[in-house]
């Protein structure tokens, strides 16, 4: 069990890398987009969420989220937790230290091998439709399936592939083998010039 909690730990800690800008000189390691100062959070805590989700969805719930012990690296201004929700499929989330407001909720998924693949991932895309739902909630069960699987197509074999809609970014980083995250995150949004 705490290998695997250390395993989720790892990553999230390397979706860091996953949610990189581009970086500004050779020597300058990418930030998550999230992990920047000033980044937006929703407004709503991890215990708002899940009680709101877990009643949504009785049939895919997520369990109680546990702190994952900061590394060296991490920023002093967020708190990391996870979920196991089975024995390849985790929900993990990124919180403003302080407010504990949600700056990023994310579903990965450790594939298998075998008879079990593709259950499995029909599961993980199932989950990743739901938190999908918690935000777009005019969303037919069918339609964020649908929009799930084709942001996963997109998404295939980039460690970074987004995609914004309104004040929400969608996030899939897909790491082959160590595991595919599909990420909800809030956009700041700026008035347009004149």
């Amino acid at each position: 069990m705490l290998r695997r909690i250390t395993l989720i730990a790892c990553l999230a800690y390397g979706m860091g890398a996953a949610w990189a800008d581009p970086p500004a000189a050779a020597d300058t390691p990418p930030t998550a987009p999230y992990l920047l100062a000033g980044a937006p959070t929703f407004d709503l805590t991890v215990v708002k969420f899940r009680e709101k989700y877990n009643r949504d969805n009785p049939t895919l719930p997520i369990g109680e989220f546990r702190a994952i012990a900061a590394s060296e690296d991490d920023t002093p201004l967020l708190t990391r937790a996870a979920s196991k929700l089975n024995e390849n499929l985790y929900a993990s989330t990124a919180l403003e230290k302080g407010t504990g407001k949600i700056k990023t909720l994310q579903i990965t998924h450790l594939p298998l091998q075998g008879n079990d693949a593709k259950t499995a991932r029909a599961i993980a895309v199932n989950y990743m439709a739901a938190l999908m739902r918690q935000f777009e909630p005019a969303m037919s069960v069918e339609q964020s399936i649908i929009k799930v699987n084709s942001l996963l197509e997109k998404g295939k074999g980039s460690h970074f592939y987004s995609q914004q809609v309104g004040a929400i970014r969608y996030v899939v980083a897909d790491n082959g083998d160590q595991g595919l995250t599909f990420a909800v995150e809030p956009v700041k949004l700026t008035l347009a010039e004149p």
